[in-house]
């Protein structure tokens, strides 16, 4: 009988697994981002941190517990690095440049640092539209997961301030999935960015 336990690691079901992101989860401070599951259980949560000494901004990626999972640093050039933890320059994991940034449409491309070693081979690709909150992450021709305004029969007008994540199975790490999500929020449009008003510092 298989177990029902928290799905901390929903990659490694053999099944698509939803995650619901939202500013408004009861168990978070009003505006933080979190990453829920089906039982409402957050399982990531999201916080961007200002530096006076950086004019680099800063988002950190943390489990339910509150350690750091990814520091996430957009540079001015519009590129972004992600780092293991609290960011050490040693543990560099991905950077991710901007390929189309428009109204209707962003594209991105994600660079694994360890697994290219000095290769311009892109590891996945994002395409999307910020207004519809929709995006596909692909890892050559296979999709690897998804985002989707979360519909309701006969519904009229959708709201856009909570939507599904739907990660297909696979052996991607879904914290590496998350926090590529996220850099697809802040990326768009600035009318259309979803963390625009974050609360700074944990």
């Amino acid at each position: 009988m298989s177990s029902t336990s928290a799905p901390i690691h929903p990659a490694n079901l053999p099944i698509p697994v939803d995650l619901f992101v939202s500013k408004k989860h009861p168990a978070l401070p009003r505006g933080v981002l979190g990453f829920a599951d089906s039982s409402g259980k957050i399982i990531f949560r999201v916080n961007r941190q200002s530096s006076k000494s950086s004019s680099d901004d800063k988002i950190v990626l943390l489990d339910s517990a509150g350690n750091p999972l990814f520091s996430i640093y957009r540079h001015q050039d519009g590129s972004w690095q992600g780092f293991k933890g609290d960011g050490d320059e040693k543990d560099l994991i991905f950077k991710v440049q901007r390929i189309l940034n428009k109204f209707t449409r962003t594209e991105l491309e994600v660079f694994l640092v360890a697994e290219n070693q000095g290769e311009s081979t892109c590891d996945f690709k994002f395409k999307g539209c910020h207004f519809q909150r929709s995006c596909t992450i692909y890892k050559g021709d296979s999709i690897v997961a998804q985002t989707s305004l979360m519909h309701k029969l006969r519904q009229i007008y959708v709201r856009r301030n909570k939507f599904r994540l739907t990660m297909f199975p696979g052996s991607e790490d879904p914290a590496l999935i998350v926090a590529l999500v996220v850099i697809f929020l802040v990326n768009g449009p600035k009318k259309f960015q979803f963390l625009d008003k974050l609360p700074l510092s944990i």
